[in-house]
């Protein structure tokens, strides 16, 4: 099978091609860290898929993680985490990346999965494919010693601080990142490969920080929260200047929230506390006393693509009723371009309004239609509200969406929207 030029062709991978693939991706992604071919990888190696050069060489390759249950508002469906995509310099500017990505959507249709999300190495790429910015993130760096607004219950949550170890705390971190799930976005790391690869710590990776460190938090002997974390130790002619980097924090209520942030801001030693990614609405920025004092900035999360449109459209649900024509653009995918009428509300199934799980919220049928349309965009712009946290109006003001029915654009982007932001606490 031919890929990009008639030189190349593409073929599976598989765990014997290990030391060609971790080479192709420090080609592809720089790294001043030396590979250890005996850790392990997240790859799904029937999902991998590479591009030789005439002479067998690997050049090219893609992946994409099974995320057999993918949230999105109100419901969860199959969606492909396409990771790994990287060309070797010298084949660049040569298709690959083009003929890459028709694989992966191609493969993803074959499969099932209505939807494609990623993390964008470099924005600029993946939008003339037909992806869209469907959710931020937002990073602090905390002043040790932050004050907090005091929560309800948080004397109830009993913290323990222990070394991360696989074999003691891979099992308390996946089930409880698993019940955070109803944020749309949030991917749960559902194969075993992934779970192996998020807890392991090698010393080389550690960047001059301790080995990874957990606080688990219980209440009344259950595990309902953790934070992974590490610190670096630092010290200036004034005292100690050290910094606390998060991993990741993972709360199921605001007690347990409260009491995660309380230690890590707390911890003796410390300056700074540098946050993972969170969602904009995520606690911590309404537990700062002065919120000013983490500085947040927001960074770019999930991208969405929407490989079956009206799969992708039906599996969701609204936050209210829309009777809605759109017409879509999609150049990649011939099949989703068109007219389509999505109609949301108690006619297409139950009514009520959304509860954070989803529940009571607006099921949806979507069908081809000749009738005119109502809103006219691209199926870059359809994935990027697809999670609820961008609005339709907003592309809107920059010419992204163009509204041919009076008043079609308001309704239309309080259905899509969402009452929980999206974000995945995790890169893939």
């Amino acid at each position: 099978m031919s890929s990009g030029a008639p030189q190349y062709r593409t073929v599976g991978l598989d765990d014997t091609r290990r030391a060609e693939v971790i080479d192709l991706d420090t080609w592809a992604f720089p790294s001043s860290v030396p590979p250890d071919l005996s850790l392990p990888l997240p790859l799904t190696w029937d999902r991998t898929v590479g591009v030789e050069d005439p002479d067998g060489n690997l050049v090219a390759l893609h992946s994409s993680y099974p995320f057999s249950r993918f949230p999105v508002p109100g419901a969860r469906l199959a969606v492909a985490g396409l990771t790994w995509v990287g060309v070797h310099p010298q084949h660049r500017r040569r298709g690959l990346l083009t003929s890459m990505i028709h694989r992966h959507v191609d493969d993803c249709r074959t499969r099932g999965e209505a939807v494609s999300a990623l993390f964008a190495a470099e924005m600029p790429i993946y939008g003339r494919f037909g992806y869209g910015l469907a959710a931020q993130g937002v990073r602090m760096t905390l002043p040790r010693g932050a004050a907090l607004r005091d929560v309800e219950g948080t004397d109830a949550v009993e913290l323990t601080i222990e070394h991360a170890v696989h074999a003691r705390h891979a099992d308390l971190v996946a089930t409880v990142h698993d019940a955070a799930g109803i944020r749309p976005g949030w991917a749960t790391r559902e194969t075993p490969e992934l779970r192996e690869v998020f807890l392991s710590d090698p010393p080389q990776a550690r960047a001059g920080a301790e080995s990874a460190r957990i606080v688990v938090a219980r209440v009344a002997g259950e595990p309902r929260g953790y934070a992974l974390f590490r610190r670096v130790d630092q010290w200036e002619p004034g005292g100690p200047r050290g910094v606390v980097k998060v991993r990741e924090l993972v709360a199921l209520d605001a007690a347990v929230a409260r009491a995660l942030w309380g230690v890590l801001v707390d911890l003796d030693l410390m300056a700074t506390i540098e946050t993972p990614v969170l969602a904009p609405d995520d606690a911590i920025l309404h537990l700062l006393v002065d919120p000013r004092a983490g500085v947040p900035r927001l960074v770019d999360n999930v991208w969405v693509r929407l490989v079956d449109v009206p799969t992708a459209l039906t599996a969701r649900r609204y936050a209210a009723p829309v009777d809605v024509v759109l017409e879509v653009t999609d150049t990649l995918v011939p099949e989703n371009a068109g007219r389509w009428r999505l109609t949301a509300g108690p006619s297409a199934g139950d009514g009520g309004s959304p509860n954070a799980d989803g529940h009571g919220s607006h099921p949806a049928h979507v069908s081809r239609t000749l009738d005119a349309a109502d809103l006219r965009l691209d199926v870059r712009e359809l994935g990027a509200v697809y999670l609820g946290g961008v609005s339709l109006a907003a592309l809107a003001t920059a010419g992204l969406v163009h509204e041919h029915t009076p008043g079609a654009l308001a309704r239309t982007a309080t259905a899509f929207s969402w009452p929980i932001a999206p974000v995945c606490s995790w890169e893939f």
